[in-house]
């Protein structure tokens, strides 16, 4: 059963020169529109069943990160339909979801409120989360004290605690330190051996291939691939070995900087 279906997806932002110019386009100043049209994601459809693992790689502003948010529903698209069924944990940009002013007690329970627990579930489940975070006193100063690594480890905790159907991960791993990292790809690892549905966008290619067991590949917000991870990995090597010869062979060709003889 698909617990994710994404049917021609598209998402459309609107760049303006000037911030002054999104105002004077609400009002009807000007003429015409006053802005260019963005496709940050352009008719992408895919499906995920339940326990599997998906990454999802391709270049920085293919539209990876804006896949997630409309998944976690944070963001709505511009066209086409995303269902997603099921719990959903994310762990998208850092310090998303937590209140700077809020303790990290405090943004615990906020969170959880959020995913519909109550207090009762939540103390249920706060010292696995203290335990998993482990950043000792600071659980009861404010969040904009915390260091990133700090700040991811909390997230995390929550995040992996809330018995989500559906985890959604975004690049933040990268922020901690090694043994935080092994930590979390243990627990990842236990998710998916329960079934649960994870998806993962990173630039690490070698645990998208250890760790997920599907991959889509996005370029330009168009989907250019998708398949098995090892299969879609190796595609995005081509293309970015492609993309390097020729900006080697451009280079080649450019001026010379000290003129010619």
């Amino acid at each position: 059963m698909a617990v994710i279906q994404v049917q021609h997806l598209s998402k459309r932002y609107r760049i303006y020169d000037r911030p002054l110019d999104k105002l004077r386009e609400m009002v009807g100043l000007g003429s015409g529109k006053l802005h260019r049209d963005f496709w940050a994601l352009e008719d992408v459809s895919f499906e995920l069943e339940a326990g599997h693992t998906l990454g999802i790689i391709g270049q920085n502003g293919s539209g990876k990160s804006t896949m997630l948010q409309i998944l976690a529903g944070i963001m709505s698209q511009t066209r086409g339909n995303c269902f997603v069924n099921g719990k959903v944990s994310a762990l998208l940009e850092l310090g998303s979801g937590f209140n700077p002013e809020f303790t990290g007690r405090e943004n615990v329970f906020m969170n959880g409120a959020i995913l519909g627990l109550d207090k009762r579930q939540m103390l249920q489940r706060f010292d696995a989360i203290a335990a998993f975070a482990e950043i000792g006193d600071f659980m009861e100063q404010p969040v904009k004290t915390y260091s990133s690594g700090m700040f991811m480890r909390l997230a995390f905790a929550v995040a992996v605690n809330v018995d989500p159907d559906i985890l959604l991960v975004d690049e933040a791993l990268s922020v901690g330190d090694m043994i935080f990292q092994h930590r979390c790809m243990h627990r990842m690892n236990h998710l998916r051996s329960s079934g649960k549905t994870i998806v993962l966008v990173t630039h690490d290619l070698e645990a998208v291939t250890k760790f997920c067991d599907l991959a889509l590949l996005l370029d330009g917000g168009r989907l250019l691939e998708q398949g098995k991870s090892d299969m879609v990995v190796q595609k995005y090597r081509a293309l970015m070995f492609e993309r390097e010869r020729r900006y080697e062979d451009l280079g080649a060709a450019g001026p010379n900087p000290e003129g010619t003889a």
